[in-house]
């Protein structure tokens, strides 16, 4: 059996996993979710409902995007994603999957959270403080986050950093973010992000499950 992954195209996580799938050249078997209507094998593999999901052909199941991408970069690792001070990656991860993350929901979904006194404008500002961060480390390190060449950090840190983008394009690009903003446009533009983003219908019990593109 090929592995399956149980993927849904917009979700930061989902594509942080398949750029690391694409990158290590893992054969992959899609299958697209819609997440008001998840399929009940999907639930079966991962009762928490949330992608992405690998089912390996041993029966294990993967049910975080960080262990996905780095079981793929145990398979290859052929950029040498893993190489730069992975201390230093795990922190800037952890700060982006932590109060970066929780900073992004506030500000795109402001309506989810009632409760927190929070202003749109704060949990931006707080977004910003983490961008301006990443911006400075672009420009000292010759155009990725931690050397010139993109690194586990980059991948697994730049489809979040797209999401804050795109709630309001205007104001980020409006803000002195150069380094980042080339950074984030040069990702989007990407080979490797076009190949893992093709629209696939939803996947139902008998239809198609295409491979997942490769770097």
């Amino acid at each position: 059996m090929t592995p399956r992954l149980y993927s849904f195209r917009r979700c930061p996580y989902a594509m942080r996993a398949r750029l690391g799938l694409s990158v290590s050249g893992t054969p992959i078997r899609i299958r697209e979710v819609v997440l008001r209507d998840k399929p009940e094998e999907m639930l079966a593999l991962s009762p928490k409902g949330t992608v992405p999901v690998l089912q390996l052909p041993t029966g294990k199941v993967m049910e975080e995007s960080l262990d996905i991408l780095m079981w793929a970069l145990a398979q290859k690792d052929p950029e040498g994603w893993l190489i730069p001070s992975p201390d230093e990656a795990q922190m800037l991860i952890a700060r982006n999957d932590g109060p970066f993350k929780s900073a992004l929901d506030r500000y795109k979904y402001p309506g989810r959270y009632p409760e927190e006194d929070d202003t749109i404008e704060t949990q931006r500002a707080i977004g910003l403080e983490i961008l301006t961060d990443l911006n400075d480390r672009i420009a000292k390190n010759g155009g990725q986050i931690m050397r010139p060449e993109r690194s586990l950090a980059d991948m697994a840190i730049f489809p979040f950093v797209r999401q804050f983008a795109h709630v309001d394009l205007e104001w980020f690009t409006a803000q002195p973010l150069p380094a980042l903003q080339v950074w984030l446009d040069d990702h989007k533009n990407s080979a490797l992000f076009k190949g893992i983003m093709p629209k696939y219908a939803q996947w139902a019990p008998g239809s198609d499950e295409p491979l997942l593109a490769t770097a």
